[in-house]
C-alpha cells in the first residue's frame, strides 16, 4: 500500500509553494488579529459542531473524471438539521490544492465538519445566494464552472473539491461556515506514460436454494427450498442487475458454478417446498431464469470467466473447524472438480477453475494449504491481509509464493469502496470519486512504472452497490491512467521484487472473521451424511438418481454464504439429513412376530420391502440364531443368503432351521452390503422351539382314526339312503305298468334290473351315482320287504 508517497515530478514546484505559504502568512496574520479582537465569533467559527449544523449533500458530479474544456457540474441538496432558520447564506465551492498521497485521500475522506486550517478558501464565483433556509425543508443545488477556472495544474492530479453553506442564525448574526462537503476531482487531461492495468472482478455468487431432495419424475425435478432466487432474477433483481450491467464492461466474470446450476434447473422445470411436500414452481418463474441464462451466455462470449469450486467453499472454515474432521477436505476436491465441468456446459465457455478466493482474502498458512489442497494454484488475497507495510507505493498484485502457488494480491481500499448502504446518491457519488480518485494516486506515485492493481468486491453486491461499481468502471473508461487487464493475465504478472510474499501467522487472522465460521458440528455432520450415502449408494441399480443430488446438497452445507447465518446452515444440514434417512428408510426388514417351531426341522421366513424408485441389489440378508446348541440356521449359528428386491416390491428370504432342545430361543436379522457393512438397523424376534413326543403323536393318531372312522359311516349311510331311492323308484313303475293291463309277472321279472342300473349310473338329490360307488351285482329282487335276518347289499 501507498501511505505516504509524494507524487514523483508532478508537484507543485518549491517557488509555487513558498509562494502559497506566504499568502497565507500574508492573508493570516490580518486576520488572526481580528478574532483575538472578537473571541466570541472566533469560537463560535472553530466549533466542528455548528459547521455540521446544515447537511450538504454532493448527489452528481459530472464529469466525474474532467478534463480541460469541460465544465464541471454539482448537484445536491441542502438540509437545515439546525433548531433556527439559516439566513443570509451562500453556498460555495472550494477546490483544494493537489493531494500528494493516497494517505492524504483517506484522511480527507474520513474528515467531519469544517476545518478553517485544512479546507480550502471558496471560489470566487460561482456562488448561489439563498435569503433563508427552514429548518428540515431541503432545498436542491446545482453549480457549474468551466474547468479553466479550478486553478487545476497542468500535470494533473487529485484535488479535494467541497461545496460549502456560509450563513447566520438569529441567535449568532456573523457569517460561518454552517456545513461542508466534500468529494475528489480527479483531473488527467492527457493519458499517463505508464498506464496502471486494473482488474476488476464481477462476481455472480449466490446463496444455497436447491434442497437434497427431487422429485419422483423421469426428470427428477430439483427441489428448491423457496422461490427465493426468482427474485434476483427478475428484472431490477440482484442477479439481473449484475449481468444487465457486466456486460458492457471490461471486468472478470467470478462464478459460483452452483448458481448456474441452480438456475438452469429452474429453466428446466422445478418445484417449491410447500409445507410437508412440494409443489410445482411457476412458469413465469421458468421463463425468468431461462431469460437470465442467456442474457448471461452471450455476456460472457469471448471474456475471462473464472469458475470457484461448486457452491463456492468457505475455505477458512474448512482450514480452521474442517480439518478436525476426517474426510472434510473431500468434499473441496469434489466441489473443485465440479466445477469446470458445470460452467462449460451451460454456458459454453472454457472457465479458469485453478483459482481460490477465501473471505475478504484473508489468508494465514492453513488456508493458503486448504485453498490448494483441490488444485489451486492462485489464491485472491487482500492487501489488507499480506501487508506491504515498508512499501511507499502499491506494488503490483501478483505474489509468487513458492511451490507453484501464486497469490493475487487485491487492493484493500478499493475492493471496500462500494460496501455498505449506496441506495442515497450521495453515498455511491462520494464512494465513485473515491476510487477514481484513488486509481489515479496510484499511478502517480510511480509513473514511470505500470503496475497491475486488482479489484476484488463482495461476494454479493446489493444492486445499489452493483450500479456504483459500473459507474466506477466507467468512469475509467478513456484510458488516461488505467487500462482493464483479465484476473488470469494479472496473477501472471510480472511480480514486484520488493512486494512482500511473506504469509501472515495463524494469529493475526482476523478475529471478527473467526467469529462467523462453520463450526466443527457443521462438518461433523456432512461426514455422517457422506458416509450414510456411501452406505447407500452401493445398493442402488440406479445410483445417479440418489448421489449427484445430495453430494451437492453437502457441498452447499459448506457454502460460504452460510457466514452469519447460523441458524439457516444448521437447518439446511438436517434437511439434507432428512432427506436421505427417508431414502436409506424405504429399504428395510418386515417387522416379525415370535414363531413357534414344532418339530427337529422348519424354514424361517425374513422378508425384505423396498419403496424405492429402483431395484436393491448387492444385499446380502443374515440370520442369526442367540443359541446354536438349542437352534441351528441352515446347520450353524448364522446363516446368510443374498437377495434383490425390486422398485416397490417385498421379497421374502426363507432359512433352513433345525431344532435339538425344547425352550425360547432370540433370532436377529440384519441387511448388510457386498463389504459387509451393516444397512439399516436390525430385527429382533423369538422363535419357541417345541419338540413332537410319542404320546403327542399317539393322540394325533388316535384323531386321524376317529376322523377315517366318520367318514366311513357317512359314506355307508349315503349308500343306503341311494338304495332305498331306487326301490321305491322301480315300485312306482311297476304299478303304473299293472295299470296298464301288462302281465303280472312281466312287471315283476324286469323292475329289478333297472333298479340295479339306477343304483350305479342314475343322479339323485342324495348322491348317488358318484364314481366310486360299486356296480349293482343282484338279479331282480322281491319288491316285499325283507325277512329277519336277511342281509340285503345296498
Amino acid at each position: 500500500m501507498a501511505e505516504a508517497a509524494a507524487f514523483q515530478g508532478t508537484g507543485p514546484s518549491p517557488a509555487r509553494r513558498w509562494l502559497r505559504r506566504t499568502l497565507t502568512v500574508a492573508v493570516g496574520a490580518p486576520l488572526l488579529a481580528g478574532l483575538l479582537h472578537n473571541p466570541a465569533p472566533a469560537q463560535a467559527a472553530a466549533d466542528t459542531p455548528v459547521s455540521r449544523t446544515v447537511d450538504v449533500a454532493i448527489d452528481t458530479l459530472t464529469p466525474s473524471a474532467p478534463v480541460e474544456g469541460d465544465t464541471v457540474t454539482v448537484t445536491g441538496t441542502l438540509t437545515n438539521r439546525g433548531k433556527r432558520t439559516i439566513t443570509d447564506a451562500t453556498v460555495n465551492l472550494r477546490v483544494g490544492p493537489r493531494m500528494d498521497s493516497r494517505s492524504e485521500i483517506d484522511q480527507v475522506a474520513r474528515r467531519k465538519g469544517f476545518r478553517s486550517d485544512s479546507d480550502p478558501r471558496p471560489l470566487d464565483a460561482p456562488e448561489i445566494d439563498i435569503a433563508n433556509l427552514p429548518v428540515g425543508v431541503p432545498r436542491d443545488f446545482r453549480i457549474s464552472v468551466p474547468v479553466s477556472e479550478l486553478d487545476l495544474d497542468d500535470e494533473g492530479g487529485v484535488y479535494q473539491l467541497g461545496v460549502s453553506l456560509s450563513g447566520q442564525t438569529s441567535d449568532a448574526r456573523w457569517d460561518r461556515v454552517l456545513g461542508i462537503e466534500r468529494t475528489f476531482l480527479p483531473y488527467q487531461p492527457e493519458p499517463t506514460a505508464k498506464r496502471t492495468q486494473l482488474t476488476y472482478l464481477w462476481p455472480l455468487i449466490s446463496s444455497a436454494h436447491i434442497s437434497a431432495d427431487t422429485a419422483s419424475d423421469d426428470q427428477q425435478s430439483a427441489v428448491f427450498q423457496d422461490d427465493d432466487l426468482a427474485e434476483e432474477l427478475r428484472p431490477g433483481g440482484r442477479l439481473d442487475e449484475m449481468v444487465s450491467l457486466g456486460k458492457d464492461l471490461p471486468v472478470t466474470w467470478v462464478i459460483d458454478p452452483d448458481l448456474l446450476a441452480s438456475v438452469d434447473a429452474m429453466a428446466n422445470g422445478y418445484r417449491v417446498k410447500d409445507g410437508t411436500g412440494h409443489a410445482a414452481g411457476t412458469e413465469p418463474n421458468r421463463k425468468l431464469a431461462e431469460r437470465w441464462l442467456g442474457q448471461l451466455e452471450a455476456a460472457v462470449q469471448g471474456r475471462k470467466v473464472v469458475a470457484l469450486p461448486f457452491a463456492d467453499p468457505d475455505l477458512a472454515s474448512l482450514a480452521h473447524r474442517g480439518k478436525a474432521v476426517p474426510g472434510s477436505l473431500k468434499h473441496l476436491q469434489s466441489a473443485t472438480a465440479l466445477a469446470g465441468s458445470t460452467v462449460e456446459t451451460i454456458l459454453h465457455v472454457q472457465p479458469a477453475t485453478d483459482f481460490a478466493w477465501p473471505v475478504d482474502g484473508a489468508v494465514d498458512p492453513s488456508i493458503m494449504a486448504v485453498a490448494t489442497s483441490a488444485g489451486a494454484r492462485k489464491v485472491i488475497a487482500r492487501s489488507d491481509s499480506i501487508q506491504d507495510d515498508d512499501l511507499s507505493y502499491t506494488p503490483t498484485a501478483a505474489r509468487p509464493l513458492g511451490g507453484g502457488t501464486t497469490a493475487v494480491v487485491s487492493d484493500a481500499e478499493l475492493s471496500t469502496a462500494f460496501q455498505g448502504d449506496m441506495v442515497r446518491a450521495e453515498t455511491s457519488t462520494l464512494a465513485v470519486q473515491e476510487f477514481l480518485a484513488q486509481t489515479l494516486a496510484i499511478t502517480l506515485e510511480q509513473p514511470q512504472d505500470r503496475r497491475s492493481v486488482v479489484v476484488a468486491p463482495q461476494r454479493q453486491p446489493s444492486v445499489s452497490q452493483a450500479q456504483a461499481m459500473a459507474a466506477a468502471v466507467r468512469g475509467l473508461g478513456a484510458k488516461r491512467w488505467t487500462e482493464p487487464l483479465d484476473l488470469v493475465a494479472a496473477a501472471a504478472a510480472k511480480p514486484d521484487p520488493d512486494a512482500t510474499t511473506a504469509v501472515p501467522r495463524a494469529g493475526q487472522y482476523p478475529k471478527k472473521l473467526r467469529a462467523t465460521e462453520l463450526p466443527v458440528e457443521a462438518f461433523r455432520d456432512m461426514k455422517t451424511t457422506g458416509d450414510e450415502l456411501d452406505d447407500f449408494k452401493v445398493i442402488l441399480s440406479d445410483a445417479t438418481r440418489v448421489v449427484p443430488p445430495i453430494g451437492n446438497a453437502i457441498n452447499r452445507e459448506m457454502s460460504t454464504s452460510w457466514r452469519g447465518r447460523t441458524t439457516e446452515a444448521a437447518i439446511y444440514r438436517v434437511d439434507v439429513q432428512d432427506v436421505l434417512q427417508r431414502l436409506t428408510k424405504s429399504v428395510v426388514l418386515v417387522d416379525k412376530s415370535d414363531l413357534t417351531l414344532s418339530g427337529r426341522s422348519a424354514t424361517i421366513p425374513v422378508t425384505v420391502q423396498n419403496r424405492l424408485l429402483q431395484d436393491v441389489e448387492g444385499l446380502v440378508l443374515r440370520l442369526t440364531s442367540s443359541n446354536g446348541t438349542r437352534l441351528k440356521v441352515d446347520g450353524g449359528t448364522s446363516a446368510e443368503l443374498p437377495i434383490t428386491v425390486r422398485a416397490g416390491h417385498s421379497q421374502s428370504v426363507k432359512f433352513p432351521a433345525s431344532a435339538n432342545a425344547n425352550g425360547q430361543v432370540s433370532m436377529t436379522a440384519q441387511l448388510y452390503t457386498a463389504d459387509g457393512t451393516p444397512y439399516g438397523t436390525s430385527m429382533t424376534f423369538s422363535v419357541k422351539v417345541s419338540e413332537m413326543t410319542p404320546t403327542v403323536m399317539l393322540v394325533i393318531a388316535g384323531g386321524v382314526l376317529l376322523l377315517v372312522l366318520a367318514g366311513v359311516r357317512m359314506y355307508s349311510q349315503r349308500k343306503r339312503l341311494a338304495a332305498r331311492a331306487a326301490e321305491a323308484e322301480a315300485r312306482a313303475e311297476a304299478e303304473t305298468e299293472g295299470e296298464d293291463g301288462a302281465p303280472e309277472h312281466a312287471a315283476a321279472g324286469t323292475v329289478g334290473a333297472p333298479a340295479a342300473k339306477d343304483t350305479t349310473e342314475g343322479d339323485t338329490a342324495d348322491g348317488a351315482g358318484h364314481p366310486s360307488d360299486p356296480d349293482a351285482d343282484t338279479g331282480s329282487e322281491s319288491g316285499d320287504p325283507s325277512g329277519p335276518g336277511e342281509k340285503v347289499d345296498r
